[in-house]
């Protein structure tokens, strides 16, 4: 990238963090969940407007977008996507600092007021040298991604046409301030939800052998679901079933007649989820069956896996390695936490990063959704440096 030279660009960063901050507190302050981030898209859109951006607003109810244009761009040039999420979580904050939730019940719990305000500087600063840009920077500004239902109907709406690359990235309160992970391949799981209805045969407590007892079936099945991943799926390929939810009964001396089972499915491939989904239909039917009853299975789709292009992700990871320094590069960092994210990788080849927030001297160590969370404010220049960095690379890369 022959714009910035390292210190020139940090130096540029620096002047934009009270402002970054300042925009991160205030969206702290007022908390909106997903679909009802009002406050938060207008704030998003007068910025926009302010930069001379061309903006979308109301996509996928609160969504916003704003295009950038460079100057320097040929009439083939590329266009880049970077998307932030917008919304809070339905969590009573616990935070004594004075910009705490002012929102009774609602709190920025996974630090996507960080991620907001991330890419609104890093608009600010690419705007400012538009001249020089040899492409098109769309700013995706995404609602409701804590309920993953933001980010598909943004990509259905049309935003991601055109669109020849995509990055994003994600504060994390767990890893050190400091430090980046850059991750090719899979980074991120699915989720999806299933739910089991295990019928029998009601009865009395004391002569079970006129009934066909569900919650024994139902506890059979739970045992042997968790065989899928212990002895079906390689351990090189991690994979999570888990029942969190069971509902059965209204008295101790009364077998019911049916039992539902709640839970989650995680993987980080397509293949591996349908495999995971194809045999807990078969087990757990299977073993219903076995036993005199019957099993229903419902599966609901959530999210797919984030999944990192391998050439996106080699230039991320350089951009780390220039904004950081090697030694706090990774590239091994997996979640089997969700994030619809996915839906844009799999609208075009992208790179979903991770920035460190963790500092536990400052109180930002809780896990997400915590109602203690916190980040380090230190990572929010990091986190501009990475996403301006990057656009330069891949809008300067030859094909």
């Amino acid at each position: 990238m022959a714009v910035f030279q390292p210190d020139s660009l940090k130096s540029e960063i620096d002047e934009h963090i009270p402002d970054l901050v300042a925009v991160r507190r205030d969206l702290h302050e007022h908390p909106e969940t997903a679909f009802e981030e009002v406050r938060t898209s207008n704030i998003v859109a007068q910025r926009l407007r302010a930069m001379g951006l061309e903006v979308q607003t109301n996509i996928a109810k609160t969504g916003v977008v704003g295009l950038l244009r460079g100057d320097a761009a040929p009439a083939n040039a590329k266009t880049l996507a970077i998307r932030a999420d917008m919304d809070a979580l339905p969590i009573l904050e616990q935070c004594e600092h004075d910009y705490r939730s002012q929102t009774s019940g609602k709190m920025h719990a996974c630090g996507h007021d960080g991620h907001t305000s991330i890419l609104l500087t890093v608009a600010d600063i690419l705007h400012r040298h538009k001249a020089d840009l040899k492409g098109n920077i769309k700013f995706i500004f995404q609602p409701a991604e804590e309920i993953v239902g933001g980010a598909l109907p943004m990509v259905e709406a049309g935003i991601m046409e055109h669109v020849d690359g995509v990055i994003g990235l994600h504060l994390i309160s767990t890893f050190s301030v400091g430090r980046v992970s850059v991750t090719p391949g899979a980074v991120f799981a699915s989720a999806d939800r299933v739910r089991l209805h295990v019928h029998g045969k009601g009865g009395h407590g004391g002569m079970p052998e006129g009934a066909i007892d569900p919650i024994v079936i139902a506890a059979h099945i739970i045992v042997a679901l968790q065989t899928i991943v212990s002895r079906q799926t390689s351990p090189f390929s991690p994979a999570v079933v888990t029942i969190g939810e069971i509902n059965a009964g209204t008295a101790p001396n009364i077998i019911p007649e049916q039992v539902d089972l709640h839970g989650t499915i995680r993987s980080y491939s397509l293949e591996q989820r349908d495999f995971i989904i194809r045999r807990i239909n078969e087990i757990a039917k299977g073993i219903a069956q076995a036993m005199g009853g019957d099993c229903t299975v419902q599966v609901y789709n959530g999210c797919p896996p984030c999944v990192n292009n391998e050439q996106m992700a080699a230039l991320v990871h350089d951009v780390a390695v220039t904004t950081v320094g090697e030694e706090f590069v990774s590239n091994d960092v997996l979640t089997t936490g969700a994030d619809d994210m996915a839906h844009f990788l799999n609208a075009a080849p992208g790179c979903y990063f991770i920035v460190g927030a963790q500092n536990a001297e400052k109180g930002a160590g809780f896990p997400h959704h915590h109602p203690r969370f916190n980040i380090d404010e230190d990572a929010l220049p990091i986190a501009v440096e990475m996403l301006v960095r990057s656009s330069y690379a891949f809008l300067d890369a030859e094909e």
